[in-house]
């Protein structure tokens, strides 16, 4: 297997490689630290995956993505940014996921188990498809029930645990916020509160309330108001084109 793993910090490249070897093992690593570098190794030979910083002093990474499809059209691409609302431009440009710095190990093992090839991973064939299940598993009275994730609206911290709630249902669930978050994929999903992980798809309403801070409405909850985090409002803006 081989990463290219492009930045112009060497400090930043170093961790990202570090952390990609603890979770990896043996794995061929080429680093890069400009666009041009970033050519050039997809030009020499094959990738599986290269992890991109979009802030490159020469070719901005975001630039490069269509490049670098063209020349290694099997590999997967990884932004690496320091800045959350990147996300929205990871999605509008098909890359396959992004990680934020400063790294974090969980993170980046979940970004991989979505973006190994299948040769490694499982990871499908269609550019499009993730590995994540279109299932999850809630905890619930005793038994363990299984709801699919398109039917997922919104979750919230209750007591110690979280109330999931889906289109038809509600359900209790021990597990704290931070653990469904690690197990849903990042899009549609997105934490807009530190007590609330929402569905995107499922946003009906977004209006003002309280002290120079917004709320949201979801699908099926028009009298539950949401409440976004003053830190998220801009990512939140983007994600939604609002």
């Amino acid at each position: 297997m081989r990463i290219a793993v492009i930045d112009d910090e060497r400090p930043a490249r170093g961790e990202l490689i570090w952390q990609l070897r603890e979770l990896l093992g043996d794995v061929d690593f080429a680093e890069g630290d400009s666009g041009a570098a970033a050519l050039g190794l997809a030009g020499e030979g094959k990738y599986d995956l290269f992890f991109l910083d979009i802030n490159l002093g020469d070719i901005s990474g975001t630039d490069l993505v269509h490049a670098i499809r063209a020349m290694q059209p099997e590999a997967g691409i990884i932004f690496v940014t320091a800045y959350s609302e990147y996300a929205v431009t990871a999605y509008e440009l098909g890359v396959d996921d992004y990680v934020l710095k400063p790294y974090e190990k969980e993170r980046i093992r979940k970004v991989l188990s979505r973006c190994m090839p299948s040769g490694a991973a499982g990871r499908g064939e269609d550019r499009g498809e993730k590995s994540h299940p279109k299932k999850i598993a809630i905890n619930s009275d005793g038994k363990t029930v299984f709801e699919n994730i398109e039917d997922l609206v919104f979750i919230e911290t209750c007591r110690r645990g979280c109330l999931i709630h889906t289109r038809e249902h509600e359900y209790y669930d021990g597990k704290g916020i931070g653990d469904f978050e690690k197990r849903l994929p990042d899009m549609p999903f997105f934490r807009c509160h530190k007590s609330y992980l929402i569905n995107l798809e499922k946003v009906r309403e977004v209006f003002p309330w309280g002290n120079n801070s917004f709320g949201l409405k979801m699908e099926g909850y028009e009298k539950t108001v949401i409440p976004v985090g003053r830190e998220k409002t801009k990512t939140l803006k983007s994600l939604l084109g609002w």
